[in-house]
Order: C-alpha cells, then structure tokens, then sequence
C-alpha cells in the first residue's frame, strides 16, 4: 500500500461492539423499511475476495494444545501484522476487485458469525462442536473472536488470538 496521511477525526465510526452494530441494524432497518443486518463470516470473505486471509489447519500439533495455540498465534501474527493505530480517511485503503472499499484495513468488521470450537477425527471430519453466541468472529487481516460487548478489543476480550486494531462493522441488505 501506498504511503497515506493519517488524519485528525476518522470519517468511519469505530470502537463499536456486536451488540452496537446490531441495534444499529435493527434502528435502520425500521427507519428505511428495509432489513439490514451484519454479514456471517462467509458473506463477508466473499466480498472480501483477494483480501481475505484464512488460517489453516496447523498440522503436527493436534495432541498438544498449547503449541497448537502457540503456532495459530503465531500465524495469526503473520496474517495482521504491525498493530496499525492510526485513523485513516475513507477511502485509504482503495478497493478490492470487486468494488468495496476499505476491506481488509485497519478496521475489523463484525460478523454474525458465532465463534465454534470442535473435535476432527484423523480423516479431519468433524466428530462434535458447540458453539458460543457471546463471542463473535471480526473479520479483517484475520480473523479474530471477540466477547459480543467489546468496543475496544486491544484493552481486552479477544477471545482467540491477537486483538484486532479497530472494531466497526458494514451491513448487508436483506
């Protein structure tokens, strides 16, 4: 990316949690007659397009949880980067090939997406998996899951793995 100046006020609303972006929904779609609501998880790696980057499974690790954790962290790290904390105007970060601006910057969106956890079996099918509606995924560099209620996910409540920089959200019609 090109070299972009930072400015004073950001033109995009940020430190939002799950719970603001729903009611922001639900206020919008009562105010246009129209349904709003945030995309899942796949929804927004679709539009996303060439900017989204999804983890993998890590392979020769799956009997010991903690250095499973530790090479996720680690290529979760990778996938964000530096922590970038500076405001960028709208715009800043161009757009993907299919039109939408701004995917895959500085600002995390949310997802409807619930954070899912599971067991494989040796072929990698899926034996069991619950999941748990107070942690959502944002989505963004990568994705991260974060507590429903959290604004500010570097001060705490990233759930799994490395805090995002920004959270907000963008909505999908219908």
């Amino acid at each position: 990316m090109a070299s972009v100046e930072a400015e004073e006020e950001p033109l995009a609303q940020i430190d939002v949690s799950f719970e603001d972006a729903e009611a922001y929904a639900r206020w919008l779609s009562r105010e246009t007659g129209e349904t709003w609501r945030l995309p899942t998880g796949e929804e927004w790696a679709r539009a996303a397009a060439e900017r989204v980057r999804r983890e993998g499974v890590i392979g020769g690790v799956e009997n010991d949880p903690s250095a499973r954790w530790l090479a996720e962290y680690g290529q979760n790290a990778e996938l964000r980067g530096e922590a970038d904390l500076r405001h960028y105007p709208q715009g800043a970060f161009g757009e993907n090939s299919l039109g939408v601006a701004d995917i895959g910057g500085n600002v995390w969106e949310w997802s409807s997406s619930c954070f899912v956890n599971g067991e494989l079996d040796a072929e990698g099918r899926i034996t069991a998996q619950s999941e748990s509606c107070g942690v959502r995924s944002a989505e963004g560099r990568h994705r991260a899951f974060i507590i429903d209620f959290v604004r500010d996910a570097k001060r705490g409540g990233c759930a799994v793995g490395l805090p995002p920089d920004y959270l907000g959200f963008r909505l999908v019609r219908g």
